[in-house]
C-alpha cells in the first residue's frame, strides 16, 4: 500500500500539470452535468413496507383528490374576543380566506371549517385544511407566497389567523454561517502551518471536491432519486473531511521538507505514509455512510450513499491533486522560519503535546479513569432520551406554526394536532358509506379516541377515508398505543393505519429492528479494517470501546440541550422536545466514522515509531507527538464546519450539525487524546500482539510504510524486524 501511494505521489508530483487539469476539466464537466441534467430533489418520506406506507399508496391509487402525498397547510382560526366564528360578519371573513386559497397555484383541495365541523364547540376556534397537488419542496414561491397573503388578509379583518403545516416550511439553505465555519478552519489551518500556501491548499482541494461531488449529486437527480437533505449532508461530512485529509498529509509533506528530503521525494514519502491513513481512514466512513442502506429507508440511503461518494472523491484528490498542488507551491508551503535559516531556528522546547503524552504516561490509570468517568457523567442525560418525528410542537414560539398548533390544542384537545387516519377498503361493499360509517362507530367507542370525522368516500366506491383524533398529544405514549389498538382490532374489513404518530410507531419500529445489523455490519467491517491496519487484535477493540463512550457522551449532550433545554439559547433551540428518530442510527454511523479517522490518524503514527525501532512506551510517546497537533488542528476543523449547521432552521441539520461537533470534541480531544495513549502504555508491547495465524492469513497492506522505509534506506536494520515476528507469533 505505502509503496504503491508513494509512487502515485511521485507521479503525480511530477506530472502536475496533467493531473490538476484532469481534476479542474472534472469539476467543469460535473458542473455542466449538473446545470442541464439536474431535476427537483425528492422530498417524500417514505418507508417501504409499514402499513403507513401502505395507507398512504392506496389513497394516492384510489383516492387522489385526498392528495395524500402532497404538502399540507392548516389555517387556524380565532374569532376576535366577545365573538365567535359563527357571527355572520366573522364568518363571511373566514369564507374570503378559504376561497382565496381555493384560487391559489398548486391546490388540490380546500376543506371548508364549517362544512366540515372544523369548528370547536364555543365557537371560537376552527381550521381549514389545505392540500397540495406537490411536495413541500417542490412548492413555488407563488404558492408560498399566496398562502401567505391569504393569512394576512384574514389577519386584516380582524381575525387571528395562524398556518401550520409542512407547506409553510422554507427549504432548507446553506446560509453564511457554513461560510464562517470554512473561515474558522482557514485559520486554524494558517496557524497549524505558519504558510499561507500551506494553509490554503487543504481548502481549496476541499472546494475542488465539494464542487465535483454536489456537482455530481445534482447531476444524478435526473437518474435517481436524490434526497432533499442529501446535499446538505454531503456538504457537512465532505467539507470537513477533505480538509482533514489533506491537512495530514500536507504536514507530513513538511515533516519530510523538513528532513532534508527534495521536493519530490517528500511528497511521494508524504502520500506514502499519511497517504495510506488517509484510504483507511476514508473507507471508514464510508463503510458507516454507505452501510445506511441496510435500514430500508430510501431517503436514509440516498443521504449516506451521497454523503460517501463525497468522501471517496476527498480521499482520491487528497491522493493525486493535492500532490500536484504541492508541486506547484513548492517550498512556499513551508513557514517562513523553515524556509530562511537566517531568520533562526526556534528554541527546541517540548511541545505540548510532548508535555500531554508524557503527563498521560506517567499517570495512565489516573488518566484513563478521569476521562472515563468523566464521559460517564455527560452520558447521563442520555438514558431520557425521547425520539419523534419533528412537528410544529417543537417549532419557536414566535413562529405561526407554533401559534397554529397551540390554538388547535386550546381549542379542540391535544389529538388535533395529530390526527390519525384509516383507510377503510369498501370493496365489494353494497354501501361504501354504510361500511364506512359502521368502522367509524367501532373506532370512535375504542379509548382514547376524542372524535371521528364523518367518512369521505372516493368515486370508485371503494376506498372511504376517516379521521380519527386522538384524546392525547402526537408524541403521547398513549397515542402509540391507540395505532396499535386500531391495527390490531378486527374492524370487519380491511383498515390501515397512517398519520404522524403511525409514521413515527413505524419508522422506530424499522430503525429498532434496523440498528443491529446495521451495527455489525459497519463495525465488524471496521474493526477488520483496523486489525488489517494495525497487525494488532486489541487496538480494534479498544477504538471500538472508545468510540461507545464517545457516542453514549454525545447522546447525553443532545438531551441535555434539546430535549432538557440547557444552553438552548446559545445553540438557537427555540422550543425543547424530542429528539428526530433517525439522528441516533446517523450519529451512530457519522461519529464512529470519524472517531476511527482520528484513531488511524494517531495511531498509525505510533505503531510507525514502534515497527522503526522504539520501545513500545516511547513509540507511544513519539507517535503522539508527531500527531497531536495535526489530530487536534484537525478536529477543530471538523468542529467549526458542524458548528456551522447550527444555525439552520431544519431541525434535522441543526440537531445533526451539533450532535456531530459535540461528537469531534469528546472524540478527538477526550477518548484519542487521553484514552488512547493511557491504554497503549497500559497494554505496552501487548497492543500489538496478533495471532501467528491471523497474522499469515491477513494480508500485508504495509500502512505505517516499514516495506517503503526499507525499501528507500535498504542500509538500515530495524530493531523491529526481530520483535514484529515474536510478537506475531505469541
Amino acid at each position: 500500500m505505502a509503496t504503491f501511494l508513494y509512487r502515485l505521489g511521485r507521479l503525480s508530483f511530477r506530472r502536475r500539470r496533467v493531473f490538476v487539469a484532469l481534476w479542474i476539466a472534472l469539476l467543469a464537466a460535473t458542473g455542466v452535468a449538473a446545470a442541464t441534467l439536474s431535476e427537483p430533489v425528492d422530498n417524500s418520506f417514505r418507508i417501504p413496507g409499514t402499513e403507513s406506507q401502505r395507507a398512504i399508496d392506496q389513497l394516492t391509487e384510489k383516492f387522489p383528490e385526498a392528495a395524500a402525498g402532497g404538502a399540507t397547510a392548516r389555517i387556524v382560526f380565532a374569532a376576535p374576543d366577545g365573538r365567535t366564528l359563527t357571527d355572520p360578519q366573522v364568518k363571511n371573513a373566514v369564507s374570503d380566506v378559504v376561497a382565496e386559497l381555493r384560487r391559489a397555484p398548486q391546490v388540490a383541495h380546500v376543506v371548508d371549517p364549517y362544512a366540515a365541523g372544523a369548528v370547536n364547540p364555543t365557537g371560537t376556534v376552527g381550521y381549514a385544511q389545505v392540500s397540495y397537488q406537490v411536495q413541500f419542496g417542490d412548492m413555488t414561491d407563488a404558492a408560498r407566497d399566496a398562502l401567505r397573503h391569504a393569512a394576512a388578509h384574514g389577519r386584516d379583518t380582524g381575525l387571528t389567523v395562524e398556518v401550520g403545516g409542512d407547506a409553510v416550511q422554507d427549504p432548507a439553505q446553506t446560509g453564511a454561517t457554513e461560510v464562517i465555519g470554512v473561515g474558522v478552519a482557514a485559520l486554524v489551518l494558517l496557524v497549524t502551518f505558519g504558510s499561507l500556501a500551506a494553509a490554503g491548499l487543504p481548502l481549496l482541494t476541499a472546494i475542488i471536491g465539494i464542487g465535483i461531488g454536489i456537482a455530481g449529486i445534482t447531476a444524478l437527480t435526473a437518474v435517481v432519486d436524490v434526497s432533499s437533505n442529501a446535499t446538505a449532508l454531503a456538504l457537512m461530512i465532505g467539507l470537513a473531511v477533505a480538509i482533514d485529509y489533506a491537512l495530514f498529509i500536507v504536514s507530513r509533506y513538511q515533516h519530510e521538507l523538513a528532513a532534508g528530503r527534495d521536493l519530490g521525494e517528500a511528497a511521494g514519502r508524504a502520500v506514502g505514509t499519511a497517504g495510506s491513513a488517509v484510504v483507511f481512514a476514508g473507507l471508514t466512513v464510508i463503510i458507516s455512510l454507505a452501510g445506511l442502506s441496510v435500514v430500508g429507508i430510501p431517503f436514509l440511503t440516498q443521504m449516506g450513499l451521497a454523503a460517501a461518494g463525497t468522501v471517496a472523491i476527498a480521499v482520491l484528490i487528497a491522493l493525486t491533486l493535492l500532490p500536484a498542488l504541492l508541486g506547484i507551491a513548492g517550498r512556499r508551503v513551508l513557514g517562513r522560519r523553515a524556509r530562511d535559516p537566517e531568520a533562526g531556528s526556534a528554541p527546541n522546547r517540548p511541545t505540548v503535546g510532548l508535555r500531554w503524552a508524557r503527563l498521560v504516561t506517567r499517570r495512565p490509570v489516573t488518566a484513563l479513569l478521569a476521562a472515563v468517568v468523566g464521559l460517564g457523567v455527560i452520558a447521563i442525560p442520555a438514558s431520557d432520551l425521547r425520539l419523534a418525528l419533528p412537528d410544529d410542537g417543537v417549532a419557536g414560539p414566535q413562529t405561526t406554526q407554533r401559534k397554529a398548533y397551540d390554538l388547535l390544542s386550546a381549542g379542540f384537545g391535544p389529538g388535533f394536532n395529530g390526527p390519525l387516519l384509516a383507510v377503510v377498503d369498501t370493496t365489494g361493499s353494497a354501501d361504501a358509506q354504510a361500511t364506512a360509517r359502521q368502522v367509524a362507530d367501532m373506532i370512535a367507542g375504542m379509548p382514547n379516541v376524542a372524535a371521528v370525522s364523518p367518512a369521505a368516500v372516493n368515486a370508485a366506491g371503494d376506498t372511504a377515508l376517516l379521521q380519527v383524533i386522538p384524546a392525547s398529544g402526537p408524541t403521547d405514549e398513549a397515542t402509540s398505543g391507540l395505532v396499535t389498538a386500531l391495527r390490531g382490532r378486527d374492524l370487519g374489513t380491511e383498515v390501515a393505519v397512517t398519520g404522524h404518530t403511525a409514521l413515527q410507531k413505524d419508522v422506530s419500529d424499522r430503525l429498532t429492528g434496523a440498528l443491529p445489523p446495521y451495527l455489525l455490519l459497519v463495525i465488524g467491517l471496521a474493526v477488520l479494517l483496523l486489525t488489517l491496519v494495525f497487525r494488532s487484535v486489541l487496538v480494534p477493540v479498544k477504538a471500538t470501546l472508545g468510540f461507545l463512550l464517545t457516542v453514549a457522551a454525545t447522546f447525553g449532550a443532545v438531551v441535555a440541550v434539546f430535549q432538557w433545554g440547557w444552553l438552548a439559547e446559545v445553540v438557537g433551540v427555540d422550543q425543547v422536545g424530542p429528539t428526530p428518530s433517525v439522528i441516533p442510527i446517523f450519529l451512530v454511523g457519522i461519529v464512529f466514522g470519524l472517531a476511527m479517522d482520528y484513531q488511524v490518524f494517531l495511531v498509525t503514527r505510533m505503531r510507525e515509531e514502534y515497527v522503526h525501532g522504539a520501545p513500545a512506551g516511547q513509540a507511544v510517546v513519539n507517535g503522539f507527538q508527531h500527531g497531536a497537533r495535526v489530530v487536534t488542528a484537525a478536529a477543530v476543523i471538523m468542529m467549526a464546519v458542524f458548528v456551522g449547521f447550527v444555525p439552520s432552521h431544519d431541525m434535522f441539520i441543526k440537531t445533526m450539525g451539533f450532535a456531530l461537533a459535540v461528537g469531534v470534541l469528546i472524540d478527538a480531544l477526550v477518548v484519542r487524546m487521553t484514552i488512547v495513549p493511557a491504554t497503549m502504555t497500559l497494554l505496552g508491547r501487548a497492543a500489538w500482539w496478533l495471532p501467528g495465524w491471523l497474522n499469515r492469513l491477513l494480508p500485508a497492506v504495509d500502512v505505517e510504510g516499514d516495506q517503503l522505509h526499507h525499501r528507500l534506506n535498504p542500509a538500515t536494520t530495524d530493531a523491529s524486524n526481530e520483535r514484529e515476528p515474536e510478537l506475531t507469533r505469541a
